[in-house]
C-alpha cells in the first residue's frame, strides 16, 4: 500500500499532528496511556523535546522537586550597604520559594542560597531535587572544573538546565515570581522603612516569604487555589509512588 507524502499530510492534519512537535506530544500521550516501548530514536527525540520545552518556558514538572528554577534579581542600591541582589529559586511544581540577599551576584551567592535554603527544605521534607533551570548568567555558567555553581550542583547530583541564549525571559516562573514580589514586597517596605543594613531587610523578606509559601493561595497549574505549601504535601503523594514504583 502506497500513500504519497501529501496524504501523509493529510492525515496529519487531520488528526492535529501537522508539527513534528504535535506528533511528539501525542507519542508521549499514547506511552502514558498504553505503555508502549519505543525505539532509541524515539526516546532521543523525546527528551530533546523536554529539554527543549523547558529552555523554552514550556516547563513539565511531575512533582515537587522535579525541576527547581534559580535566577537573580537586582532589588536596588541602598546608603550604607551598596548594591543589592536576591538569589531566587522557585520549586515549578508547587511554586514554594525562597529568597536570600546578597552585595555581590557571584556563583558562590547562588550556591549559598541552595545549601542555606533550598536543598536543606527539600531534605527535610524528604523529597530529592532533581534538575535546576537557570539563565546563562555568569552566576550560573562556567568552566565545570572550577566553576563553584556548577561544582555545588554536581556534588549534589543536581542536573542543570539552561534557557536558550539571549532569552533570560524563558526562566517565567522566576519572573512571574519577581514580578509579585516587587509589587507585594519590595515596593511596599520601602516606602516604609528606610533600611540601612541587609539583616533587617532580610528579615522582613523572611517574613513575607513565610505567607506567600503558607497563607497566600496560589493560580498556578498545580496550586488550583492552594498555598505553595499546601501543593507541596500533596505533591509528596506522586513522589512516593513513583519512588515506590
Amino acid at each position: 500500500m502506497f500513500v504519497s507524502p501529501s496524504g501523509v499530510r493529510s492525515i496529519w492534519l487531520r488528526h492535529d499532528l501537522a508539527s513534528f512537535k504535535a506528533r511528539l506530544k501525542a507519542l508521549e500521550a499514547k506511552v502514558a496511556e498504553q505503555g508502549l516501548i519505543l525505539t532509541e530514536a524515539q526516546v532521543a527525540a523525546l527528551e530533546k523535546k523536554k529539554q527543549d520545552d523547558e529552555v523554552s518556558g514550556e516547563i513539565e514538572t511531575a512533582h515537587p522537586g522535579y525541576l527547581g528554577s534559580q535566577d537573580t534579581f537586582y532589588v536596588g542600591t541602598f546608603k550604607g550597604v551598596g548594591r543589592v541582589y536576591q538569589q531566587t529559586f522557585v520549586d515549578t511544581y508547587s511554586k514554594v520559594a525562597f529568597a536570600k540577599l546578597y552585595t555581590t551576584k557571584t556563583p558562590i551567592t547562588a550556591a549559598d542560597l541552595l545549601n542555606d535554603k533550598g536543598l536543606p527544605f527539600f531534605e527535610a521534607e524528604q523529597l530529592p531535587m532533581l534538575r535546576i533551570l537557570t539563565d546563562r548568567g555568569s552566576e550560573y555558567c562556567g568552566r565545570a572544573e572550577t566553576h563553584d555553581y556548577q561544582l555545588y550542583l554536581a556534588i549534589n547530583d543536581i542536573e542543570h538546565s539552561k534557557t536558550k541564549v539571549k532569552s533570560p525571559q524563558t526562566n517565567g516562573i522566576c519572573e512571574r515570581f519577581h514580578k509579585t514580589i516587587l509589587q507585594e514586597f519590595y515596593q511596599v517596605t520601602l516606602r516604609k522603612h528606610l533600611y540601612n543594613d541587609l539583616a533587617a531587610l532580610q528579615k522582613d523578606l523572611d517574613d513575607w516569604l513565610d505567607v506567600y509559601n503558607n497563607q497566600r493561595t496560589h493560580q498556578g497549574k498545580m496550586c488550583c487555589g492552594r498555598t505553595p505549601m499546601a501543593t507541596l504535601i500533596a505533591g509528596k503523594t506522586v513522589w512516593n509512588e513513583k519512588d515506590l514504583g
